[in-house]
């Protein structure tokens, strides 16, 4: 709850929101009760009625008989008589002739009123109490394990200490009946008090633990709801809310409460709509009912094969199944709704100009958007250039035989690693006999190459490659092919060279 005095059982002085009773909660504690008798004078022989009215923890409010007369303000401790003998503290929640007024309410009468005022509470009862009050988180997580221990089929919400700390009420959910006698005694030996067993339901246990509702503010049953009403489905067909159960149900995995707050309203505003209504029958074919419009009367229409929907008013409607009853039909449904369909919506214009665009909550975002747009355009452009600087940097036919013919024309820059594969190619032309035949093939294939050889003063090598006088100027990956080749026919020779020389 907003202030953290009500888990205790009230209190006047808020530590929580701070908004010392004016909070659109009702109030600092859960049911606040306004004493609007107070600032009346009472007649001179007006004797006090001597039934209080006293909130505990968990909004429990009961009667209490002040035989005594004692003077009790609205938000006081006092001790009173506990249910099962000693005392036990809470709050003055209500004096005067307005707890008569309460009694009439709860059709509680006077003679049922049996428990007494003791006096106001102590400094002693105060501390009592709060120690009493402390133990209860720890009470509440001993008591959930001994269930499980036991596998008892519960869950153990709330604990409840009576102000003298001789006896605790235990408020658990179940879905069905729960067999705890032996649950009682294991809790009786380890808290050393009386237990009390309490079976609540679903909304009770979320009233007492309380929680942020889904429209963000708290819930309704820890607040201000004091009686819990049926909640069905109907009350959200009414209103026309999907069906869906994640969304209409709360914390406690029962429907809302709210669900009830417009319903009659909706019952009213439904009482001139047609119900039951699936289709109207016209010259052009049949319209079915697609949704209603309640507050603003409003029904839409469509036809099979057509997408759009056709809004009529409610009068009409009726009209025209008065007009199928008789057998009639109109012409089109579409004529009849231009005029709504024509209605020129007036747009608001403000008084002031967003200069700076500050009023934006998007105004980063379109930043960041309007950066993300230079930079696809920029790339757009550098994709309907880059066919041309292709053809700019890829060589021409004529231009890649020159610049082959000049990286010929220097045979001393590839001298070094001619000498490296040197000692490779003397070892490669062990063997001329089994390789001349595909060596002269390769010299006969090198002159279509091209401009990478210079025809003049050329002679063959061991290999069959030409080469300049001087030094090799073979390309390396021919190189490198023919030793790979070489290789593979040194370990497996073939008779081909054989038959050949034959």
């Amino acid at each position: 709850m907003g202030c953290g005095s009500c888990s205790t059982g009230g209190g006047c002085a808020p530590s929580g929101c701070k908004s010392n009773g004016s909070c659109l909660t009702g109030g600092c504690q859960k049911m606040e009760v306004y004493d609007w008798l107070s600032n009346l004078d009472m007649p001179s022989n007006y004797k006090p009625f001597q039934v209080i009215e006293v909130k505990f923890k968990g909004a429990r409010k009961e009667f209490y008989l002040n035989t005594d007369n004692i003077y009790l303000e609205i938000g006081e401790l006092i001790a009173v008589e506990g249910s099962t003998g000693g005392y036990d503290i809470g709050h003055v929640s209500l004096t005067g002739e307005l707890v008569r007024m309460q009694m009439k309410r709860r059709k509680t009468p006077i003679d049922q009123v049996t428990r007494k005022v003791y006096r106001k509470a102590t400094e002693a009862d105060v501390d009592k109490w709060k120690l009493a009050k402390d133990l209860e988180w720890e009470t509440m997580h001993k008591a959930r394990t001994l269930a499980l221990d036991l596998r008892l089929s519960m869950k153990i919400s709330d604990v409840d200490y009576q102000g003298d700390k001789t006896k605790a009420t235990f408020f658990y959910t179940a879905e069905g009946r729960v067999d705890f006698r032996e649950l009682i005694k294991k809790m009786a030996e380890t808290f050393r008090i009386r237990i009390e067993m309490r079976q609540i339901g679903m909304r009770q246990e979320a009233g007492r633990l309380g929680g942020i509702g889904s429209c963000g503010r708290e819930l309704c049953c820890s607040t201000w709801l004091t009686n819990f009403k049926t909640v069905s489905t109907a009350a959200a067909r009414y209103q026309n809310l999907s069906l869906n159960t994640l969304k209409l149900a709360g914390q406690c995995g029962k429907l809302k409460c709210c669900l009830n707050y417009e319903l009659d309203t909706y019952l009213d505003a439904l009482k001139d709509i047609p119900d039951r209504i699936e289709s109207l029958h016209t010259e052009v074919g049949t319209a079915r009912h697609q949704k209603t419009d309640i507050f603003k009367k409003l029904m839409w229409f469509s036809y099979p094969n057509q997408e759009d929907w056709i809004p009529l008013k409610v009068d009409r409607v009726k009209e025209i199944m008065a007009m199928n009853k008789k057998g009639q039909k109109p012409s089109n449904l579409k004529d009849e709704a231009v005029e709504l369909a024509t209605t020129v919506i007036v747009e608001k214009v403000h008084d002031y100009e967003n200069v700076v665009g500050q009023d934006s909550l998007t105004r980063l975002d379109d930043k960041r958007n309007k950066n993300n747009r230079n930079n696809n355009t920029r790339n757009k452009n550098a994709g309907t250039n880059r066919p041309e600087r292709e053809r700019e940097r890829s060589p021409k036919p004529a231009q890649s035989g020159s610049r082959s013919a000049q990286q010929n024309q220097k045979p001393v820059q590839q001298g070094p690693k001619q000498a490296q594969q040197g000692p490779r190619t003397a070892q490669q032309g062990s063997k001329p006999v089994q390789q001349g035949p595909k060596q002269a093939q390769q010299g006969a294939r090198a002159p279509q190459q091209g401009p990478k050889v210079r025809p003049e003063a050329t002679r063959v090598s061991p290999e069959g490659i030409k080469t300049e006088e001087g030094a090799e100027t073979k390309a390396p990956s021919a190189s490198r092919n023919n030793r790979s080749r070489n290789n593979r026919r040194r370990n497996k020779p073939t008779d081909k060279p054989k038959n050949e020389e034959n």
